[in-house]
């Protein structure tokens, strides 16, 4: 049984939210009487916390069973959730299985099954398939991001899934596009519709920046140089692409991260967390990222290579003027190269892009290797870092605090100094190692 049911007013200022934005409190009352519903509401707007704050106080606390079940195209989407889950420590508990994770992992989180389970289609089929744990218990289904699922070839999971819960009395659909058509076998019975999508209407300026040859990489260096210091995102349309730019810009110097489907899932997830915590400002990456993820604020993005579908060129632009804040979108267009006839935009140059960030400073990483089962906290953390370390409250930025370990940024001047301080110090009971990522 749960100890103590935090209210919604102690979730939220747990993760430091005042109030809920317009969506997520009409989803909040939707969500109260309406059996299916389909969200729309851009990348970025909060769809997450629409859908989890009325579910968790749904959720009955004397079942010991799971009780929702989340389907998520990714594991970075899944992971994501499971955090936020655990940030409103609301008391359930949440877990998130996933391809590509240990087996094991999965055995030791079903054995005490969690309220709330996450995870992606092939591994949640797999597991009622295996009849890992019971489905009496689950009585609302949320499939997030329901169509970038479907898009990537996970419709034979999906359906397997939606078959195998014939007692689930809530269905969630959530999308930050229009979807063309919901798919029958999901078995939705007069969906309510909320759509935000709308919403950013205005806020996102599209450039074309014409480059003088076939070879957009030089072209491409002079804008980032130019957006030096703001948080954005390049696209590319494939891995080699991300090498060869990644490989440019380490010759010129210039600090960024790399995230694709090739990358070895703990580099992708680290890839991600020096993105959010301002390590880099700069990520090179495929349509992976364009949805789904848990990244900040980006100012811009960069359309290194044009996409093929007007779906793709959308949801990258989502990226950036998210939550009633302006962005832009830059299209790097090749000599001789024709653009999609969806790009629609005027033409600038890079002499014309003024560029007044004034970050006054630069953090780098630091890995400490005890989490939450260890008891330890961010306050822990931070503590050790001021009092020991003899760190200033603005030489650290943000802790991403994980079950066995943790991620800081710090300022990057006193970095080195501080490992070699801390190194093998004292964290609770605890001796915990420090170094730089």
């Amino acid at each position: 049984m749960i100890q103590k049911i935090k209210s919604q007013a102690e979730m939220l200022a747990k993760l430091g939210i005042k109030g809920l934005n317009p969506m997520q409190k009409e989803v909040q009352q939707v969500l109260k009487t309406s059996e299916d519903t389909i969200l729309l509401s851009p990348t970025g707007s909060g769809k997450t916390l629409a859908f989890l704050l009325p579910i968790i106080e749904s959720l009955d606390p004397e079942c010991k069973e799971i009780q929702v079940l989340i389907i998520v195209p990714s594991r970075e989407l899944a992971l994501q959730i499971e955090q936020v889950v655990r940030e409103l420590g609301s008391g359930y508990k949440a877990n998130a299985i996933y391809g590509g994770r240990a087996g094991a992992k999965d055995k030791i989180d079903l054995q005490h099954p969690p309220a709330i389970l996450i995870g992606t289609p092939g591994r949640i089929a797999d597991h009622i398939e295996r009849e890992s744990f019971a489905v009496k218990s689950i009585k609302t289904l949320v499939l997030d991001e329901f169509d970038k699922s479907l898009e990537i070839g996970f419709e034979k999971e999906m359906k397997a899934i939606v078959w195998e819960l014939p007692q689930v009395r809530r269905k969630i659909l959530t999308s930050a596009t229009e979807p063309k058509s919901i798919p029958e076998f999901i078995g939705l019975r007069d969906p309510f519709y909320i759509n935000y999508l709308d919403e950013k209407i205005n806020k996102l300026t599209i450039k074309i920046i014409k480059s003088p040859d076939k070879d957009k990489l030089e072209t491409l260096g002079q804008l980032i140089q130019k957006l030096e210091g703001q948080p954005g995102i390049v696209f590319c349309n494939f891995k080699d692409s991300i090498e060869r730019v990644s490989e440019y810009l380490n010759k010129h110097k210039i600090n960024h991260g790399c995230f694709f489907g090739g990358l070895e899932q703990k580099d992708r997830e680290r890839a991600l967390i020096k993105f959010r915590n301002g390590s880099y400002h700069l990520l090179l990456a495929t349509d992976l990222a364009s949805r789904g993820l848990d990244i900040p604020e980006i100012k811009f993005i960069i359309h290194y290579h044009l996409p093929v579908k007007e779906e793709e060129f959308t949801h990258r632009n989502g990226r950036t003027a998210r939550m009633h804040q302006s962005g832009i979108a830059y299209v790097l267009e090749g000599a001789e190269e024709k653009l999609p006839h969806f790009i629609e935009a005027d033409y600038m140059s890079i002499q014309e892009i003024d560029n007044t960030n004034t970050d006054a400073i630069e953090f780098q990483t630091l890995f400490v290797s005890g989490g939450r089962k260890d008891k330890i906290s961010k306050g822990d953390i931070a503590g050790l870092f001021m009092k020991e370390g003899k760190l200033q409250k603005e030489d650290i930025g943000v802790i991403e605090l994980k079950s066995d370990c943790a991620f800081v940024a710090i300022n990057a001047a006193k970095a080195n100094n501080l490992v070699k301080t801390l190194d093998n110090s004292r964290l609770k009971k605890k001796k915990v190692r420090i170094k730089t990522i």
